[in-house]
């Protein structure tokens, strides 16, 4: 039955920390919830309290949990590093504890998927994955729903992934392609190539890899906390650049997608980013649609 917002009423999740832990059924009822929630304003989440800790930069995850909580009525409480005692010796237990009292979810951004985890041991209220070393589930699922929405469909839809196939959102979206069925290539350098465990095939060049693919997803060449190897990883992966000779080979309707921030001219050139086959600012505002979603899943 749906409530006096018209929401449909629905089984609460527990954390969100990986794509993985995700059945086809709870990413379907992600999707539903979005579309419900995408035009919604209102007391959906009035009263409650969401804690954000972050050890990184962040543009769109900050911007898009707070202005969720916002349009939902609730509150949100934002800690960068210098902000809490973590960076003066104090335990992600102790921190976990202590917030489960004051919040009704945290939202963490961390260097270590293993403090993730231990966030979620010891916390009480939800927790919500916003990037670690391994995955970022939130900009992934958000990915997914933009696929679907504009392809129509997930299953046999080709997906090449350009460049670093290491990266944490390339782990977190590979996880949600294979349940969904797509069809998962991954263009780059053998020592490049995903740490996770799931069906996608490697095709080291990326002329061949993108002949017949409906969407093109490339990400920054160096990641956060990779700046120091900055020089060699941009001299290993500037093949992978994502420029127009690269998007001919295409089919025509292919969408481009990067999860941002793009470094334009290193691995995705302007008038790519650009243009018509683009969908790189529908993706990012999806991200705020989709986490509406996720938050009242595990909150409400």
């Amino acid at each position: 039955m749906p409530n006096s917002l018209g929401l449909q009423k629905v089984e609460k999740m527990k954390n969100l920390l990986s794509t993985k832990d995700l059945t086809k059924n709870d990413v379907s009822k992600i999707f539903k919830l979005t579309d419900e929630l995408k035009d919604k304003r209102g007391p959906i989440l009035k009263d409650k309290t969401l804690a954000m800790i972050f050890e990184k930069p962040s543009t769109r995850t900050r911007a898009s949990f707070e202005t969720a909580m916002n349009q939902m009525e609730g509150d949100a409480i934002f800690f960068s590093e210098s902000d809490t005692q973590l960076g003066r010796g104090e335990t992600i237990e102790d921190t976990a504890r202590v917030l489960s009292e004051y919040a009704d979810g945290i939202v963490a951004r961390l260097f270590e998927h293993k403090k993730m985890l231990e966030l979620a041991k010891y916390s009480s209220v939800p927790v919500i994955n916003a990037l670690d070393d391994l995955e970022h589930p939130c900009q992934a699922l958000a990915d997914l729903y933009t696929i679907k929405k504009k392809k129509k469909k997930l299953k046999g839809v080709k997906i090449v992934f350009l460049g670093d196939g290491a990266n944490n959102t390339f782990h977190s979206l590979i996880y949600l392609c294979e349940k969904f069925g797509l069809n998962i290539i991954v263009s780059c350098p053998p020592k490049y190539k995903p740490k996770v465990k799931a069906k996608y095939k490697i095709v080291k060049d990326p002329k061949k890899a993108v002949k017949d693919a409906d969407v093109l997803y490339i990400d920054t060449f160096v990641s956060m906390g990779e700046e120091s190897k900055e020089k060699k990883r941009l001299e290993d992966l500037k093949s992978y650049q994502l420029n127009s000779e690269l998007l001919k080979l295409a089919k025509k309707d292919v969408i481009v997608m990067h999860p941002l921030p793009a470094h334009r001219g290193t691995e995705i050139t302007s008038d790519v980013m650009d243009g018509k086959n683009s969908v790189i600012f529908d993706q990012a505002e999806n991200r705020l649609h989709v986490q509406k979603a996720i938050l009242y899943l595990l909150m409400k």
